[in-house]
């Protein structure tokens, strides 16, 4: 069960460093990151249909979900069903000590709060159920980004969220890591640096974005008329994905 989450947190890590990464072309402004979008869409064009690629990931990452979260549920009530009432504790007096407990003693409901941000993340940017802040459009998610994020308690929900992963992720590393007998007492600092760095580069990637949509620092989103034509001549085949807008004819 140890090794199955830490296998399952290995990829969702490099998922998610990648998925930060990608959102870091907002800042490249809204054609480019609305290409990079339809990019996604067309990997492995034509061995897979337009999007394939996306759902055939979406339909992998919810069987490592699914794995990685009923491992956790089952070994946390395999123990506390080991331990019973017998609450023990062993205590070093050092910062190091406390900071590492917090950290593990967050993971559970930080994995919870991440679950719940999963859903609402997929309902307001995948399937835009929830369209806080303005009228999304598939497509545009430069738009869509700019509406949501323009409102505080959006920001603070997704700042909430991104710093429970960088916490997971901080304790996640290290944990995976010893699961997978990958740790050795010299090497133990670099491993402390890494989980550090890891958990610093999530939370700044993904929080940078919002953070300048939500005080101003970057471009306001083009007007149909404006947008369409430089969107469409950019995608280049992939324009008949958007006949309705780009003019052409769908296959």
């Amino acid at each position: 069960m140890k090794r199955l989450m830490a296998w399952s947190g290995i990829v969702f890590l490099l998922f998610v460093i990648f998925h930060m990464y990608g959102n870091t072309h907002y800042f490249e402004g809204e054609i480019a990151y609305d290409h990079y979008a339809v990019w996604l869409r067309q990997l492995l064009q034509p061995l897979l249909p337009y999007g394939g690629f996306l759902w055939i990931m979406r339909l992998v990452l919810v069987a490592l979900l699914l794995a990685h979260a009923g491992s956790a549920f089952h070994l946390w009530y395999r123990n506390r069903k080991a331990r019973g009432n017998d609450k023990y504790a062993v205590k070093k007096a050092n910062a190091e000590y406390y900071a590492s407990r917090y950290a593990m003693r967050t993971m559970r409901w930080g994995g919870v709060i991440l679950l719940l941000f999963l859903v609402w993340h997929i309902l307001q940017f995948t399937t835009l159920s929830l369209t806080p802040g303005g009228e999304y459009v598939h497509g545009r998610a430069f738009q869509n980004m700019y509406y949501g994020f323009q409102l505080w308690w959006v920001y603070l929900i997704y700042l909430i969220a991104v710093c429970a992963l960088a916490l997971h992720a901080w304790h996640g590393v290290w944990s995976a890591l010893q699961t997978l007998g990958l740790t050795r007492t010299r090497i133990v600092p670099y491993i402390r640096i890494i989980a550090t760095l890891v958990a610093l580069v999530l939370l700044i990637g993904f929080m940078a974005p919002p953070t300048a949509i939500l005080f101003g620092w970057t471009d306001l989103p083009m007007s149909d008329t404006e947008y369409y034509p430089q969107f469409c001549e950019a995608i280049g085949s992939a324009a008949s994905e958007f006949a309705e807008h780009c003019g052409v004819a769908a296959h």
